[in-house]
């Protein structure tokens, strides 16, 4: 593979995020001296932009057609390898509540959960529960709910997200899941080689959008405890069989104060921004930036 169309933009809420990482991205590979780069910032659900003799892509696009199995299967079309799962596999990690029942259907431990529809006078669960866009990213419309006054609100910021992304949001459902009291972590997964488990510790215990991209004072530390280590790359690598990804991914945890672990979510597109932990996680094992996204490329195909 020589010439590497890195695919970033998007038409997502996530589009801006995607821009940090394309541009990322494509300045690493470069930085290797051995691909021709070709950044692509995508303004619609397409390939029309992209060059078409490309020997592979790199897709930095969050959220929408570009994690939704969309630019998978048009790729596939064309014969490019491209990173990341296919197309099916993304399709399953992109939709929160297709996630939940394959982890289930295959013994993955997972927080309980429920739907919502805007009519829902109150949780269908005992608070305190998440509630969250079925197939929005990057904490778009995500709420916590520890009483009742504060349901309306929550089901309101999940539609307006839904509807932010195209959708309709009235004839939608959301998802209200458990919140789980503890620790939330995160695994690395590439070529199906789980990476070094890095703890999220967000000010005030909440990992929203903000403290995402913005905040400067959310910390990443790497997990120290080996057991509960071990234990979470397992159970990470077992979601990541189920929903039949390959090449990179990233798996989100709570963990309980007993330590009992329990999978949030797959994301099949992981950030590459500054403060972005797939590249954290992979620098650990020796790597640099741009060794990271080598590796990542290297595992490009297609079905």
């Amino acid at each position: 593979m020589k010439k590497i169309a890195v695919l970033m933009g998007g038409t997502s809420s996530e589009r801006e995020v995607s821009l940090q990482s394309g541009r990322n991205v494509a300045e690493a590979l470069a930085s290797l001296g051995k691909y021709d780069v070709v950044p692509v910032v995508l303004d619609a659900d397409s390939l029309d932009t992209m060059p078409k003799d490309v020997d592979a892509a790199y897709i930095t696009l969050h959220g929408g057609w570009g994690e939704n199995g969309g630019v998978q299967l048009a790729l596939d079309r064309l014969g490019i390898p491209y990173t990341g799962p296919g197309a099916a596999a993304s399709q399953i990690a992109m939709d929160k509540v297709k996630t939940k029942m394959v982890l289930e259907m295959n013994g993955v431990p997972t927080a309980a959960w429920g739907l919502a529809n805007p009519d829902t006078e109150k949780s269908p669960l005992p608070l305190p529960v998440v509630v969250k866009p079925p197939c929005d990213g990057s904490s778009v419309g995500i709420s916590k709910v520890s009483r009742p006054e504060e349901w309306k609100q929550a089901l309101a910021n999940a539609f307006k997200a839904i509807g932010a992304e195209g959708g309709n949001a009235s004839s939608q459902t959301v998802l209200v899941e458990e919140y789980i009291p503890g620790r939330e972590f995160t695994v690395g997964v590439i070529d199906g080689e789980a990476l070094p488990v890095l703890e999220i510790v967000a000010p005030n215990g909440w990992y929203g959008y903000n403290e995402k991209y913005n905040s400067d004072e959310t910390r990443y530390p790497f997990l120290e405890d080996e057991a509960l280590a071990k234990k979470m790359q397992d159970i990470a690598l077992s979601a990541y069989r189920a929903v039949g990804c390959r090449g990179v991914t990233r798996v989100d945890f709570r963990a309980s104060p007993l330590g009992r672990c329990y999978v949030l979510e797959l994301n099949t597109s992981p950030g590459f921004t500054s403060h972005s932990l797939v590249p954290k996680a992979g620098m650990k094992t020796g790597l640099s930036f741009a060794g990271v996204c080598d590796r990542i490329l290297a595992g490009a195909k297609h079905d």
